[in-house]
C-alpha cells in the first residue's frame, strides 16, 4: 500500500498524467451530472420520443455556440407561449356568448439569416362551436401582411411555409423571405427589428378558451445542435458518457480479473489444468471477436448487457493468458513462495495472497489503457447498427449521422461531437496509462 501511494505521488511529476487525469475526472463529472440531472427513464423517453416530444426544436440545427465564431449571426429558436405568460393576451366581451381574444406574439429579430420555419400551435376548449382565428404579420418597417384565417378544432397547428394559399398570395415568393426580407435589398436579406404576429380570435361560447404558442425555428439550437428528428444531441452526448465509461470499465475489470485468476491457477497447478487452459486459449485466439459479436447482435440480442457479457467471455482466454503465465512462472519460483508452502499455506491462499498481488502493479497501466479500447468497441458496434436499440450512446449518434449523410449535407457537428468525445476519452486514459507504465515498469523508469 505504501509503494502504491508513493507511485501515485510520483505520477504527479508527469504533465501528461496530470492532463490525462483531468480529462478522466471531467468525464466522470459529466457522467455523474447526466445521471443526476437526467434520470434514466427520462433520457430514454426523450431519445426515443418522436416529434411530439421535440416539437419546439428545429431539424438539423447547429449548436448555438457557432454564433461566437461568425460575423453573420444565425437565428436562434424563439418560443412564445400564452399559457406561460410570455404573450400579451387580451379578451374583450362582444356579447353574452361571444368574446374577442387577441394574442400578440412580439419578438426582436437581430439575426443575419432567415429562420427555418414559423409555426403557431393553438389550444382551444369549446362545447360545440369552434373558435375562429385571423393571423396578421407586422414587420419593423410598418408593413402588415395577412397570413390567413381558420377555425381551431381543439389542437391546431399552423406552419407558415406549408400554407399554399399564402404562397399564392405572395406570388411565388418564399414565405420566410416575404415576411422577414428587407423590401429595399437587392438580394434576400433579413430586416432586423421588432416583429409581431397577431392572432385575432373569436370564441362563441361563454366558457370557451383560446391559447397559442408561437415557435420560430432557428438555424442554431442548444449546446450540441439537433438531428433529423429534432432531438437535442446533448441528451445522447451526456448519457453516452456514463454508458461508455461503464461498458469500458466493466469489460476491463471482468476480463483482467478473470484472465489473471485463470493464468495463476494454471501455473500453480500445472499439468493437465495448465495444458487445458493453454489449448483453450490457442483455440480462442483464432476466433475473430468482432464477427462473433456481429452474429450475436444479428441473430440473438443487441442488448448492451448481452454484448458486454459476450465481450468478456470471448476475451477471457485471450493473449493476456500467455503474458500472465510468463510472469507467474517467474513468481512461482520465488523464495517467498517456497516459504509460504513450507509453513503450510493452502493452494488458493498462495494464488490470491502471494502470486496475484505480486504482478498487480505491472498490470495497472495495461488495465487503464484497456478501458478505452472497449469504449471504442461499444461505439463500433453501435456504428454497425448492432448497439443497444434503446440507449442513447456516442456510437448511436455516429451511426445515425452516417446513415443520414451528415457530412454530405454539411452537418459536421453531428458527427464531430461524438467522435471528439471518443478521441478525448482515449487520449485521457492513454496519457495516464503510459505514465503509469513508466512508474511501475522497472525497465522504463530511467527513460
Amino acid at each position: 500500500m505504501r509503494g502504491f501511494t508513493s507511485a501515485m505521488r510520483e505520477l504527479t511529476r508527469y504533465p501528461s498524467a496530470l492532463l490525462g487525469s483531468a480529462i478522466i475526472a471531467l468525464l466522470l463529472g459529466v457522467a455523474v451530472y447526466a445521471v443526476v440531472t437526467l434520470p434514466y427513464n427520462e433520457a430514454i423517453r426523450l431519445w426515443r420520443g418522436g416529434e411530439s416530444v421535440w416539437i419546439e426544436h428545429p431539424r438539423n440545427a447547429q449548436p448555438r455556440w457557432v454564433n461566437l465564431f461568425r460575423t453573420q449571426k444565425l437565428p436562434e429558436t424563439i418560443v412564445l407561449d400564452s399559457q406561460a405568460g410570455t404573450v400579451q393576451k387580451t379578451t374583450a366581451p362582444i356579447s353574452d356568448a361571444m368574446t374577442d381574444v387577441t394574442l400578440s406574439f412580439v419578438f426582436d429579430y437581430p439575426y443575419d439569416a432567415f429562420p427555418q420555419d414559423l409555426a403557431v400551435f393553438f389550444q382551444a376548449t369549446f362545447a360545440e362551436k369552434r373558435p375562429h382565428v385571423d393571423l396578421t404579420w407586422f414587420t419593423p418597417d410598418g408593413r402588415e401582411i395577412r397570413l390567413g384565417d381558420f377555425a381551431v378544432q381543439g389542437s391546431e397547428t399552423y406552419y407558415i411555409t406549408q400554407d399554399e394559399k399564402l404562397q399564392r398570395r405572395l406570388r411565388g415568393q418564399p414565405p420566410l423571405e416575404a415576411l422577414f426580407g428587407d423590401p429595399n435589398a437587392v438580394t434576400p436579406t433579413p430586416l432586423k427589428g421588432r416583429y409581431e404576429l397577431r392572432a385575432a380570435g373569436l370564441v362563441f361560447e361563454e366558457k370557451a378558451t383560446l391559447d397559442g404558442k408561437f415557435v420560430l425555428y432557428g438555424q442554431v439550437d442548444g449546446l450540441a445542435g439537433t438531428d433529423h428528428r429534432r432531438r437535442d444531441l446533448m441528451v445522447a452526448l451526456l448519457w453516452g458518457t456514463p454508458i461508455a465509461l461503464s461498458f469500458g470499465l466493466l469489460a476491463a475489470v471482468g476480463i483482467t480479473i478473470s484472465t489473471l485468476v485463470i493464468a495463476a491457477v494454471g501455473v500453480w497447478f500445472g499439468g493437465l489444468i495448465d495444458a487445458t487452459i493453454q489449448r483453450i486459449t490457442e483455440v480462442n485466439l483464432i476466433l475473430p471477436v468482432l464477427p462473433v459479436l456481429i452474429m450475436i447482435g444479428t441473430f440473438y440480442s443487441r442488448s448492451i448487457w448481452v454484448m458486454l457479457s459476450s465481450v468478456i467471455l470471448l476475451s477471457i482466454f485471450g493473449g493476456g493468458i500467455k503474458s500472465y503465465r510468463a510472469l507467474f512462472l517467474q513468481v512461482k519460483e520465488s523464495s517467498y513462495i517456497e516459504a509460504a508452502k513450507a509453513y503450510g499455506a493452502g493452494n488458493f491462499r498462495v494464488i490470491f495472497l502471494y502470486m496475484i498481488p505480486r504482478i498487480i502493479p505491472i498490470l495497472i497501466p495495461q488495465f487503464v489503457v484497456l478501458i478505452p479500447s472497449f469504449v471504442f468497441l461499444e461505439a463500433t458496434l453501435s456504428l454497425l447498427e448492432l448497439g443497444d436499440p434503446v440507449l442513447p450512446t456516442w456510437g448511436k449518434v455516429l451511426s445515425e449521422a452516417r446513415t443520414n449523410g451528415a457530412l454530405y449535407q454539411g452537418y459536421y457537428y453531428w458527427m464531430l461531437e461524438p467522435a471528439a468525445l471518443l478521441m478525448v476519452t482515449g487520449l485521457g486514459f492513454a496519457m495516464v496509462g503510459f505514465a503509469m507504465d513508466r512508474i511501475f515498469n522497472p525497465r522504463l523508469r530511467g527513460r
